[in-house]
Order: C-alpha cells, then sequence, then structure tokens
C-alpha cells in the first residue's frame, strides 16, 4: 500500500535542514531537477536527493507517495514554467503555436527531467493548468467539442513526443551526440549517387537541417489542420 502523504501544511519541517533551507514541495522538486541534470535519470535516489537536501531521505516520503510521486511533480513543474513564461495574445493559432513552443523549450531546458517525465501524466495543478489553457484555445477558435479533443490530444501529444526526442539526444554525452549530428555529413554526404540518388541530391540539405528540431515544423502543420477544420475545409477523420 503507498505511504500515506502529509498535506503540505501540516508538514513542513519546524527546523531547517543542514544546509539552512526549510524543506517544501517546491525545494525538493528544484533539487530533483539539478540532480537530473548532473547526475541523469539513474542519478536520482531518494539517499542521494536526502543528501543534497541536507535531510534524512525518510523525510522526502512526508512530501511524495515515492520516488514515481516526485518524478511526476517534476513534470508538473516542467509544464508549470512553460506557463509561467507565456501569455495568450488572443490569436488562437498564434497563441496555439507559441504555447507549443513554450512547452517544448521548458522540456529542453532539462532534458534528462524530460527523458523521464514527457510521458507521464501528473494530474497536478500546473499539469492542469496548461490543458486549461490549450481546450480553451481551441474552443475559444470556434471548434466544437469533438475536433477541440481530438486537436488537443494531438497537440500535446506532438509538443511531448519532440520534447522526448529532442530531449534525449541533448541528454547524450556530448561526445554522441556530436558523433550523431557529424553523421549526416560525415556518411550520408559521401552515399555515391549511382546507389543513393536521392541522399547524394539532398545530402547538402539534409546535414544542415537535421541536426535541428523539426517541432516547429510539424506544429505548423498542425495548426494548418485546425484552420482548415474551422473553415470547413478539412478532410473527415
Amino acid at each position: 500500500m503507498p505511504k500515506k502523504v502529509v498535506p503540505e501544511e501540516a508538514r513542513r519541517r519546524r527546523r531547517p535542514t543542514r544546509q539552512g533551507a526549510v524543506l517544501s514541495e517546491g525545494l525538493i522538486v528544484r533539487t530533483a531537477l539539478r540532480m537530473l541534470r548532473e547526475h541523469g535519470t539513474g542519478g536520482l535516489t531518494a539517499r542521494r536527493l536526502g543528501a543534497a537536501l541536507g535531510a534524512d531521505p525518510s523525510t522526502l516520503y512526508r512530501y511524495f507517495a515515492g520516488m514515481d510521486d516526485l518524478a511526476r511533480a517534476v513534470g508538473n513543474e516542467l509544464m508549470g514554467q512553460a506557463l509561467d513564461g507565456w501569455t495568450a495574445q488572443g490569436d488562437w493559432r498564434a497563441d496555439l503555436r507559441s504555447l507549443g513552443l513554450a512547452l517544448h523549450s521548458s522540456y529542453l531546458a532539462h532534458p534528462q527531467a524530460a527523458v523521464l517525465t514527457a510521458s507521464r501524466v501528473s494530474g497536478r495543478p500546473r499539469e492542469i493548468a496548461v490543458d486549461e489553457a490549450i481546450l480553451g484555445l481551441l474552443r475559444g477558435a470556434g471548434l466544437t467539442d469533438r475536433a477541440a479533443v481530438r486537436f488537443y490530444h494531438a497537440f500535446i501529444d506532438l509538443a511531448l513526443a519532440f520534447a522526448a526526442l529532442d530531449a534525449g539526444s541533448l541528454a547524450l554525452p556530448e561526445e554522441a551526440r556530436r558523433s550523431d549530428e557529424d553523421m549526416w555529413g560525415t556518411t550520408y554526404a559521401r552515399l555515391p549517387a549511382e546507389t543513393h540518388p536521392n541522399i547524394a541530391a539532398t545530402a547538402e540539405r539534409l546535414a544542415a537541417r537535421m541536426p535541428h528540431s523539426a517541432y516547429p515544423v510539424v506544429l505548423d502543420t498542425l495548426l494548418d489542420g485546425i484552420a482548415a477544420e474551422l473553415t470547413g475545409t478539412a478532410p473527415e477523420m
């Protein structure tokens, strides 16, 4: 049976940790983000996190039901950081595009955390606020509820899928990431036209484009689909 999580107001330490800080969910999540950045997903343990906070590892379980619960809280924080830097301007397409890019950027700022959390659903307030904002923009644009849910699903999964993909590359050791990126110039660009005519014809463009994320292009394609739905020119799905 999972351990009962003590409500925030009832679990604040009266004494600071050895580092002089008072424990809170926010402090634990921020420390977890730092540890993920420094040690990767395998380095985030209760023992190591407790040591970083200057607290007994068992104290963490007063705030979170377990390390999996903490992982969901980290994902919730990444969602919230995206929303903190975003403001709707009143144009559904521009607002959805900027929110999608903000989500992508928030996860890529913490690639190890993104790898750990992009596929998770936290059900926490900041994640819920993002979902409410997306659905509000879609419904406000004039979509039916059925279409709004369909495009919400596509929008959030697209953002998180590219976040996980691109973060996975950034989380690699620098040498490995550079080796992957250089492959387009060192291997693909040298394939002969006699055996690989299409790659040879596009090799220079491939080498220039492939190290960059395709997310903005695919996001614009999705937004085109939403626009077509609104004008009645989209194919039935």
